[in-house]
This record gives structure tokens, sequence and C-alpha cells, in this order.
């Protein structure tokens, strides 16, 4: 019988040295008790071979989905992490195509711990809370947080805190392992104790962004717990206003209905239907000469029926020499009412994500494919409906307007409805997202996602997934920006 202990640290790789040693002298699942350094032996380990294997392997192999697959199920906390991955591993030396068999008891359960890995490293992201203790020597802001993970992710998620907070010195403790992050350098060690965190004006700050994140009008209490466990509340900051939150929740959600914007008055359609509403009318307007007399020209625009129930038009807004031209849907609600772009929720999104990219939004010329909003009437509420294709070609001689004037270096059209304005279709935007077309007369076009596409994506998690592939597409944006010798 072999009994093999792995190490508190760097278990994945050590893993991997014994189950190719184990392997190579053809040592049966069965004759292997694994054990983590500090824990139980997996008493049930060395039970059953788990069918036939190879008496000795010359050169091992595996399918490629093996390797990810057993890598994060050697996080998982239960005691057979070890054994069962090397059972696995023992079984594929004779049957390629057994991870094809999900029915299979060994790989559903790998997949199972896999899952769960998965999830748990999500919530390391979603809930790691930082606060700040202090400056380095050097010069560096120091942060610290203390995190209570179900597995043993520390290793596997460091690396992502590492890419986003590359400019501060940081640890991450745990009751297991603490990670740390100083002088750009990474080191994973055993946690001696929790460490003391006082509050700091982040936690505030966190608050605020969650009280004014929360819809009471949307609330389900069993699917919030189910995205945000309550075993994480006590290391949040903003969790201690989820009781009262949900305690007014109902008395919100009024306030917010009684806050809603009214809906035209009954006078102005026929106000406006003494104005023609053809486009050989619209067409006969002189062309505008500066981007002040296009803002003022569309403010009477009836080339398409929209102007007939939006508040206004809201043209587009920054500096009209700017390398890079933002194209987005169509005004919002709170867009209608302000008569600017990208100030409600889809735009909020834009700024910070923008902010966390290096892309400075100031710079930008930032517009919409069309300039009036277009919604559904239901009771006190507006809500949003997607322009058409006739809305879309007649807004496009404003659009056009824009570029002419901007002559931006490149276009970034975001969501179905701007693509389609600006390269001629909106089909297969998933696919396009993230690279460069070019137009006929060889301006560059970035395709991304709308950010209302990430608001509207479902529940926390998958709001959580949407944001970080928009993240990428902006990252890819700001490197194609300082390629084109525009700053970020």
């Amino acid at each position: 019988m072999h009994r093999l202990t792995m190490p508190r640290i760097g278990f994945a790789e050590a893993w991997r040295g014994a189950a190719r040693d184990l392997l190579l002298r053809g040592v049966r699942p069965c004759d292997v008790i694994w054990a983590s350094e500090g824990e139980d032996a997996d008493l049930f380990g060395g039970q059953s071979s788990g069918g036939r294997g190879p008496e000795s392997v010359a050169r091992p192999t595996v399918p490629k989905a093996f390797l990810p697959l057993a890598e994060a199920a050697l996080c998982h906390a239960g005691p057979e992490r070890f054994s069962l991955t090397y059972k696995l591993l023992w079984r594929l030396q004779s049957n390629r195509d057994l991870l094809a068999d999900r029915a299979d008891p060994d790989v559903s359960a790998l997949h199972g711990m896999e899952k769960s890995v998965r999830r748990d490293n999500h919530k390391a992201h979603a809930f790691v809370r930082f606060r700040e203790i202090g400056m380095s020597e050097a010069g560096r802001r120091q942060f610290g947080a203390w995190f209570e993970p179900q597995h043993h992710i520390v290793e596997r998620t460091a690396p992502f805190f590492v890419r986003r907070f590359a400019d501060m010195d940081w640890m991450i403790a745990t009751p297991d392992l603490v990670a740390r992050f100083v002088d750009g350098k990474l080191s994973i060690a055993p946690c001696t104790e929790r460490p003391d965190l006082p509050e700091d004006d982040a936690d505030e700050l966190w608050r605020t962004y969650f009280a004014n994140i929360f819809n009471p009008a949307r609330l389900k209490v069993k699917a919030m717990k189910s995205e945000m466990p309550v075993k994480y509340w006590k290391n949040m900051p903003e969790a201690r206003l989820i009781p009262e939150l949900i305690a007014g929740a109902e008395k919100a959600a009024k306030a917010m209905q009684d806050r809603m914007p009214s809906l035209a008055h009954h006078r102005t359609e026929r106000v406006v239907s003494r104005v023609p509403l053809t486009p050989e009318a619209a067409q006969t307007d002189a062309r505008p000469e500066t981007i002040a007399e296009a803002r003022s020209a569309a403010q009477t625009c009836t080339r398409c029926d929209l102007c007939r129930y939006a508040t206004q038009t809201v043209f587009g807004e920054g500096p009209e020499t700017g390398d890079v031209m933002f194209v987005g849907e169509q005004p919002g609600d709170q867009e209608d009412l302000a008569g600017k772009p990208f100030v409600g929720p889809a735009g909020r999104l834009l700024d910070a994500m923008l902010e966390e990219t290096g892309i400075e939004r100031g710079r930008y010329y930032v517009t919409n494919a069309v300039k009036h909003f277009k919604y559904v009437p239901q009771g006190k509420r507006r809500l949003h409906q997607r322009p058409n294709a006739g809305e879309i070609e007649r807004c496009k001689w404003w659009l056009n307007i824009e570029r002419d004037l901007i002559r931006p270096k490149m276009i970034v059209a975001m969501g179905v409805t701007a693509a389609q304005a600006v390269t001629g279709t909106g089909e297969g935007v998933m696919k396009r997202r993230g690279a460069i077309e070019h137009l006929a007369d060889g301006t560059p076009v970035f395709i991304t996602i709308h950010p209302s596409a990430v608001l509207r994506s479902g529940d926390r998690a998958a709001q959580e997934r949407a944001r970080l592939d928009f993240e990428g597409d902006l990252r890819a944006l700001a490197r194609h920006l300082r390629s084109l010798g525009s700053q970020a």
C-alpha cells in the first residue's frame, strides 16, 4: 500500500508528479491512500481500482479535456479529490473516451467537484472586500482582505487579483492560506491567524454602491441568497444593509412607481402632427456645417415617427475632434429626460468599465444610432423597445453628419442597432465582438455589446460573467487605441 501526503501549497503540481510516477510503475488506485498535509487521509480512496487499467504505462497520455477538469477538482475540499482524480487518470489509459460518458459515476463526481470549485472561484472574485491598511516603504498603497472559501482555491484565484490590482500591494487571508502581492511579486504562505482589518472609507462606498443598485421592484430573497450566500455576509460591509433593504422593499418599490415619468400630454400628438413627417420633407433641410448646428437642427427632427412621443432629441456629446466615436443604440428613459447620452444605468456602467480599463471617456465623442427614445407605456412606466430597420435608416442621416464632422479614426459600435447603423448589418454581433472591421472608406469599426446587455443578462452570476466579457472587449479596444496613437 502506498501512502502519499500532498503539501498544502503547490498540491496540484505535487499530485501531478506523484500520479505520473505511480502510473509509470503500474500502481493501481486501490493500492494508494492519499492525504493532504494537516488533513485526514481519504480512507475510501484505496477500496476499488474503478475498473481494469494498465499493468504499467510507458508514456501516460490523457485527453485534452482532462487537464483543466483535474486542476479544478484537485482544489475541492473533499478528501477524495486526489484519489478520484488518480482513479480517472488510471481508467483513461485504457478508455480514452471515458470523459464523454457523463453517466459514469466517477466522471459525474469529478464534474460535480469542478463545478463546485468554479462556483467558489466566482464567489471569491465577487465577494472579496479589500480594506486599506497603510502605505509601503516603496510608496504603494496596501490593502488587506479576509475571505472564507469553501474549497482550496487561494492559489487558483490569486492570479485574477494580480491582474486586476497590479498597481497596489495586497493580501487575501483565508483560514488556510494567505496570498500576498508585494512590489509586483505574488507569494502564498500558511495563514497563522486572522488579520485585524478595521473599517475604512471604502466600506461606506460599498454600502452606498449596494444601496443604489438594489432594485426593490425585482427583489427575490431566495435567489439573492443563492447568488450571495449568507455565509459571506459577515465579511461584506454592504451586507448590514440587506435586512433593512428587504424590509423596506415594498415601500421603496411603490415610491419608484410614483417617481416614474408621466406620458406625454394628450395634446402633444395633435401639435406634432402639424409638422410634415415625410422623409422627403426632412431631406430638404440644409446640411449643418458644425456639430453645434447639427445638435440644434436635430431638436426639431421629424424624420421618423419617434419624435411624436419622446421628450426630446438626444444628440451626441464630446470633443468635436475626438479620435474615436462611441455609438450606442438609442436614448433610454433617463437620457430622454436629461437630453444627454449615456447618463442612465447603462451609461454609468460604461463609465465605470472605461475607467477600469484605462479609457478616458471625456476624450471621445459618444452618441446613439437613433436619437429619440422608443418605448411602450406600461402604467406609469416606459418600457424600452428596440428601433426597427426603418427608424435606424432614417436616423442614420444624423449619424453620418456626426461622422463627417467629427472624422473619427475609429468607431466603436455597441450592440446590434449600432452595428447595423454603422456597418449595414447587426447580425452575429456575439461572434463579431472584440474584433476590428473596416468600412468602405477604410474607417476601422470595433464591435462589442451594448452595456445594457450586461445589466439584462440575468442573475448576479450571469451579470458578472457578462461584465468580465465586456471588460475583455474594452481592454482589447484600449490596445487598438494605443496602436492608433490615441491615448486610452
